[in-house]
């Protein structure tokens, strides 16, 4: 059984005869007939009453070809739901981009791309899942997302990536904070001060931690948030100092920025797994990303 002839019961049964069935379908009577025989012969019972049609008077089903009618009735319906739906994939006009990215690029790098590219493709529904390093590592893996923006030191071999940003990381801190009279910072002296980082799970509070294990140092945290404007209110009021990419800092934010010395470099990648097929709507977003870096 084949969805051919499933759709020329259907076209036979909505007809009321093989004549007026096979111009329908564009096919000879005899082809047409053939086609239901061999349905009848593969199920085992008959499907049609055929002497109500030899005097062109309505053909009708048996109820063995009633009950595989509406089954048919179904599974033509929903091949054609699926066709449509492919289609207006293909074309972009249907689909979804569910991607994971960090705080920081989400919310400084992101938003006036994100509506650029909604405006391109309208259609297209975007699902923005806003966390630290690991969540979008971890959603990537358990393919709770089709794409993650995740830094170089998280590529694996079962990722595709391209280089996304490449941005400087960089000392943040009030006005008024000692440091300022530097042109960059140590880290070395970065450690001296009160720090305001991130909670557990973001590169940036694991990339500090490592170095004050490397320097033998205590690292002196103060606050810990996710909330990236609080951290930039603590720092601007010089409670604290911290690091964020240079993107995060404007100057309507009373913050300076000081680049660490050796200047240090964060590259952000936009990954998928090679092993799950990437939709074209996913593929539209990565080409757009990549277009407007």
């Amino acid at each position: 059984m084949d969805i051919k002839q499933l759709n020329h019961l259907l076209q036979l049964s909505e007809a009321g005869s093989f004549t007026r069935a096979a111009k329908r379908l564009n096919l000879a009577q005899p082809a047409l007939s053939q086609s239901i025989k061999r349905l009848e012969s593969e199920l085992g019972v008959t499907l049609v009453n055929r002497s109500q049609g030899m005097a062109d008077r309505q053909l009708t089903l048996t109820a063995e070809g009633q009950l595989l009618l509406g089954h048919a009735r179904s599974i033509v319906q929903q091949l054609e739901q699926a066709k449509q739906q492919i289609r207006a994939m293909a074309n972009l006009t249907r689909g979804e981009v569910r991607i994971a990215v960090p705080g920081m690029l989400g919310s400084f790098y992101l938003p006036s791309r994100l509506m650029a590219f909604r405006h391109r493709y309208p259609d297209l529904k975007l699902s923005l899942f806003e966390g630290g390093t690991r969540d979008a590592l971890r959603m990537l893996e358990q393919e709770e997302v089709d794409i993650a923006v995740i830094t170089a030191q998280d590529l694996k071999p079962e990722f595709d990536s391209c280089l996304l940003v490449r941005q400087q990381m960089v000392v943040a801190m009030g006005q008024e904070h000692p440091l300022v009279q530097q042109s960059s910072v140590s880290l070395e002296d970065f450690f001296e001060h009160e720090l305001v980082m991130f909670k557990p799970g973001y590169f940036h509070r694991e990339w500090i931690l490592g170095r004050a294990k490397e320097l033998n140092k205590q690292p002196n945290i103060a606050f810990e948030t996710n909330l990236i404007n609080l951290i930039k209110q603590v720092v601007s009021q010089g409670f604290a100092i911290t690091s964020v990419l240079e993107m995060v800092i404007n100057e309507r934010d009373n913050i300076v920025a000081r680049p660490f010395s050796p200047p240090v470099y964060l590259d952000l990648h936009i990954s998928w797994k090679k092993d799950r097929p990437v939709s074209l709507a996913d593929r539209a977003f990565v080409d757009f990303l990549l277009e407007s870096r």
